[in-house]
């Protein structure tokens, strides 16, 4: 089992920048790939972004891309998500999930997924 454990939610004014981290212990964290996924209240959890294995390859939903960042740090095992210049439609709950496939945009594509952490952005 791999786990993971996101941190660095919370509440932000519209604009204001966010670091999300997820810790994973358990298996070799580099033979994943991983995706941060986000879900608002009502609504579906959908693709924020994923990263593959190496971290040379990266792909963004079309609402965060240009804002948001994803990174990993194999070494630390480690994935991290750079939001920046937030609004309020990013709220949601963040959720970072890992797949031992390629880095794929579908939720039902990934084997193991954190608790989620809260990102709030007030206007």
């Amino acid at each position: 089992q791999l786990q993971l454990v996101e941190s660095g939610g919370g509440t932000v004014q519209s604009g204001e920048s966010l670091t999300l981290s997820c810790a994973t212990s358990g298996r070799t964290f580099s033979s994943y790939a991983m995706g941060w996924f986000r879900q608002a209240p009502g609504k579906e959890r959908n693709i924020v972004g994923c990263i593959s294995r190496s971290g040379r390859s990266t792909y963004y939903a079309d609402s965060v891309k240009g804002r948001f960042t994803i990174s990993r740090d194999n070494a630390k095992s480690t994935l991290n998500l750079q939001m920046n210049t937030l609004k309020p439609e990013d709220t949601a709950i963040y959720y970072c999930a890992a797949t031992s496939g390629d880095c794929y945009t579908g939720r039902s594509e990934y084997d193991y997924w954190g608790q989620g952490t809260q990102v709030t952005v007030s206007s």
